[in-house]
């Protein structure tokens, strides 16, 4: 028996379907992340595993019983379900502690845990008036913690932040799975920041699931330009350039496109298996270097930490075959 399972799930709100037949199943401790563009159903979906919604179509077990939605009891949710929504709030002029006294439902040892994990602890005897936003996020993160979920859905718990409170909350989510063993759906539309957290990965478009798969799946082999624009930058080669990409030793199938990832091409020296091109431009972002090269009459982006590369260089490029993924 699955820890979550969905089963051929819909929302129709007028006259479409914002979620539709959407099936899938979770273990427990897995952590599955939903990625998809804005409006793609994704916030839909998770209320509707929360028992927040009330869907048209299909089943969702939790623990092998019924998750009933706002229709069918008088209070929506599910007691071993909690949902943080991105567009949280918390009661103004309220001390930290009062708050989260309100919500408790451990003991104070296992509290000053969750405290401690979601870097709070300094906080409790803040008003809430007088927290950043990141630091009301983990209060707000502490606050459903306490409560004694089995299950923890977020709601793009990464978006209005900045590099640093962004950072202290991917760190707080890794641990909330490693030190307190609650399992986890988060939900983004920045989709490269789920790819080290996740172990599957639900791709949502127009309320539908198009692809799943681990992280290294669905970037590494995408079902269209969708998928692979979601996880980040990448090369779409023609035919021709493709076949002389790859050699006579890879046939491309008809119709296909060769999709490379900017780090799977390397810069070398002259040999074998290698093609010419003419650098365009050369772009700094901090930790690596993105290149655009001009080769057989395509503009390909090649990322490299080598600092060495200048607009109107020739350079030689290479490209691994475990590298190839066509589309």
């Amino acid at each position: 028996m699955a820890f979550l399972e969905v089963t051929r799930i819909s929302k129709k709100e007028r006259d479409s379907f914002s979620v539709h037949n959407i099936t899938f199943s979770q273990h427990p401790f897995q952590n599955i992340a939903i990625a998809g563009e804005t409006g793609s159903g994704k916030t839909t979906l998770l209320k509707l595993v929360a028992g927040l919604v009330q869907p048209t179509e299909g089943e969702i077990l939790f623990e092998g019983r019924k998750v009933v939605g706002p229709d069918d009891q008088l209070l929506p949710g599910h007691p071993a379900i909690a949902y943080l929504s991105q567009h949280f709030e918390l009661r103004n002029n309220y001390w930290v502690h009062e708050l989260l006294e309100m919500a408790n439902k451990l003991d104070e040892k296992e509290a000053h845990k969750i405290f401690r994990i979601c870097q709070v602890e300094h906080l409790l005897h803040r008003r809430t008036d007088q927290l950043s936003g990141g630091e009301r996020q983990r209060i707000a993160l502490a606050r459903v913690l306490i409560t004694s979920p089995k299950l923890l859905l977020l709601d793009e718990p990464y978006s209005n932040l900045d590099a640093i409170h962004k950072h202290t909350i991917k760190s707080v989510i890794h641990e909330i799975g490693s030190k307190l063993s609650i399992t986890c759906i988060l939900v983004s539309h920045d989709a490269p920041d789920i790819l080290s957290w996740a172990d599957r990965i639900l791709v949502m478009k127009e309320g539908k699931i198009i692809q799943t798969g681990t992280p290294a799946q669905v970037y590494d082999q995408p079902i269209n330009e969708y998928c692979a624009g979601l996880f980040g930058e990448y090369n779409l080669i023609n035919r021709d350039l493709a076949q002389k990409i790859t050699g006579e030793g890879f046939p491309l199938p008809d119709n296909k496109l060769l999709l490379v990832r900017p780090e799977s091409f390397l810069i070398v020296t002259a040999a074998d298996n290698t093609f010419t091109g003419k650098v365009q431009t050369v772009l700094y972002w901090g930790s690596y270097f993105t290149v655009d090269v001009q080769t057989g009459g395509q503009l390909i982006r090649v990322r490299t930490n080598k600092k060495e590369y200048k607009a109107g260089d020739t350079v030689n490029l290479s490209l691994s075959a475990e590298n190839i993924w066509y589309m």
